[in-house]
Parts: C-alpha cells; structure tokens; sequence
C-alpha cells in the first residue's frame, strides 16, 4: 500500500491529533485485543485491522516519528519510498495482557511480541515504491533500487554467536521453548523466560550483531518493469525480502509502480488520448499534421476539412502495450480549433472575400480563393 492509499494514524486509533502519550497507549491495547489473530484465526481483515494498529502505535507514540508525521503526513515516515510491517517489532501486547488479567498469558495468544519460536520462521516481506514515467511504463526499464533490509551477520553466519562457541540448550524448559504455568485452574503454557522461546540459551552472543544473528544492511537490487504496467500494480521479486530465522525461507519484496502523469499524454487503460491544436483555417481546409507520439516517433494526422472542435481522430495501435500480449491500445487525438487573434490585411481581406462566396462566383472562381486563402495562412494539403 503506498502512502497516500493508508488511513491517517490518528483515525486509525481514534485519538485526537492532540491526544497524550498514555491516550494513544490505552487506545492501542483496546483495538490490539479486539484484532489480535488469534482471537480471530481465518479472519484476513482482524489481522489487517491489528497490523495497522500496531504501525499506528508506533509512529504515534514515538515523538520524532509523531512530529514528521504531524509535518508531512505518511510522507515523513517513509524513508526513499520504503515501508514495511513487522508486527513482532511492537512490544506492548504482552504488557497489555498482562495488565488486564494479572499475569502473562504468553503464547495463549501468540506469545510476546519479539519473542523467538522453535522452529524455521519465514523472513518478513517488505514493499518498496517505485515511481516511473509514462514512456518507462510503455517500453519497459530496468531500475536500479536501495532497499534497507536485514542480512545474516557475516561474523557469526547468522548463528547470533561468537565464532568457536554455540548455543546452549536451555535449562529451564529443557529444550522446549515453553515452560507450564499454574494459577488455581488454569494450566498455560507460556514462552520460556531463559530463552525467550528459542530453547537455546546464548552464553558468548555475537560481537557485531550481538547475538541477533542478523544486521540493518541496504542491498542494492535490479527491478526489471515489464512494458504495459499501470500505476498501482505489484512485482514480486521473491526471497528479496527479510531473511528467515533457524534457517528459515526469506521473505519476499513487494514492488509497487507509481506511474506519473505526463504533460500531453492521458492514459485510460492501453489506450492513450492527445489533444491536437490546429488553426480554424486548417479545421476548415483540411491539412495533413505532424504530432510526436509517446515514443518519440512522428505521426501523420489527416485533418479532414470541415473538422469541428472537439472531433477525434482515431489511430489505431498507436497506444501503450497490453501487459503480456504483443497488442497495442489506441491513440485518441482530441481536436483543439484555435482561432488566430490578429491577421494581416492580406488574410482578412481573403478571408471576407471567401465569406462573400455565393452564386456570384462559378466553381473555378471559388477553388482560386480557397487556394489563395490556404497560401495566405500556411495550410498544406
């Protein structure tokens, strides 16, 4: 989703653009309860609803974030186009159970946030918004973009320990990732303290990425565009996004184009509509003009005479190209008449003796002044 497609963080949370730290906190915890996934498992739009929440809380509840975002909207929080959502990067849901019941209930509700499961975990996906011109969109381009993504720690390998040492297997849940907590009834099965979940407890954590396994890198990567792509659609570039936790797959990035307007051409589809500015003498003589089309070619456009304002002339396979087919859409010329505001003693002189045209003045009499009229303001045939 680019910036201007996402709702405004405020309404998002249903705060006030002037509410406290402690408003915004409480509105989180009530909106993170109502939509976490696992209250509502097969429920696409309660985890859409808890992953904007959670990008909501942490803009607003970040003061320097909040203030870019009060300037200049989505905008200032996204960094050379790039956003994305890790919802294990938000770590108030554990808290927020924790104070509503007493205790922790840990992975009764998909255990806390930043937590590390037993287990391959799949990488996060990332989105990146590309912006191209109109002529791109039509022939295709490859572009060169910077996405900051994490890459496995090349000290380490990716293990999160220093060289010559490895995890241990945790001692208080033997391995298990999960530890059984008792209060009167209840029996739950919650993460384990010691390894946060990973039943592994790192004694010598790595020294450049301190025991992550993973560091902030920013890869550099091509992104080839297809010919015939409209603003909005998505490329998937897959693997290219976060790397996987315990040899897990990475995630994938998401390219989503932004096409922009161009100066003369509007799109609708494949087809493409120009407005073409030829002179009332050329509307009522007819003429032959010259156009550059999207692609930097010349265009012979046959002005019929006795063509009216707003009339279109049609050329066929002369527009962008459907996506995956060899076929083209239509170029629409949208016929502009411009009337000349001075004319010279010459035109004005012919011009009223063509108005005068009449009975008076056999066939041979009338061509002779249309002839001398298209002499005298430039028209071709």
């Amino acid at each position: 989703m680019t910036a201007r497609s996402k709702r405004d963080y405020y309404e998002v949370l249903g705060v006030r653009r002037d509410a406290q730290v402690g408003d915004i906190k409480v509105a989180y915890r009530r909106l993170a309860v109502q939509f976490h996934p696992d209250r509502n498992p097969d429920d696409p739009e309660a985890e859409e609803r808890f992953k904007e929440a959670a990008e909501a809380y942490a803009i607003l509840s970040d003061p320097e974030k909040r203030s870019r975002y009060d300037r200049f909207g989505h905008d200032g929080v996204a960094e050379n186009g790039f956003t994305g959502f890790d919802p294990n990067a938000f770590g108030d849901f554990a808290d927020i159970l924790g104070e509503m019941f007493g205790f922790s209930f840990g992975d009764v509700f998909g255990g806390r946030p930043g937590a590390r499961r037993s287990g391959p975990r799949r990488g996060r996906d990332l989105q990146y918004t590309l912006e191209i011109s109109l002529e791109e969109a039509a022939m295709g381009v490859e572009q060169t973009i910077r996405i900051p993504r994490r890459e496995p720690c090349g000290h380490c390998s990716g293990t999160g320990a220093e060289p010559g040492t490895s995890p241990e297997t945790c001692g208080t849940c033997n391995g298990n990732g999960q530890v059984l907590f008792r209060r009167g009834f209840l029996s739950v099965a919650q993460t384990c303290p010691t390894c946060s979940g990973g039943g592994r407890v790192n004694r010598s954590p790595c020294s450049e990425c301190r025991g992550r396994g993973r560091v902030e890198r920013e890869a550099t990567l091509k992104v080839s565009v297809p010919a015939g792509v409209d603003n909005g659609m998505r490329l998937r570039l897959s693997g290219e996004g976060d790397p996987g936790e315990s040899n897990g797959p990475a995630g994938d990035l998401f390219v989503v184009l932004g096409v922009r307007d161009h100066k003369a051409f509007a799109r609708q589809g494949a087809d493409l509509h120009l407005e073409v500015r030829v002179s009332a003498f050329q509307a009522m003589l007819g003429e032959t003009v010259t156009i550059t089309n999207l692609y930097g070619d010349e265009e012979d456009v046959r002005i019929e005479a006795g063509s009216q304002p707003g009339d279109v002339i049609r050329l066929r396979g002369h527009g962008m190209p459907r996506l995956n087919s060899s076929r083209r859409g239509d170029l629409f010329c949208h016929l502009k008449i411009v009337v000349p505001r001075r004319l010279t003693s010459e035109q004005r002189r012919l011009v009223s003796e063509a108005a005068e045209l009449g009975e008076g003045l056999d066939q041979d009499q009338q061509v002779g002044i249309f002839d001398r009229v298209k002499k005298a303001f430039g028209v071709n045939d």
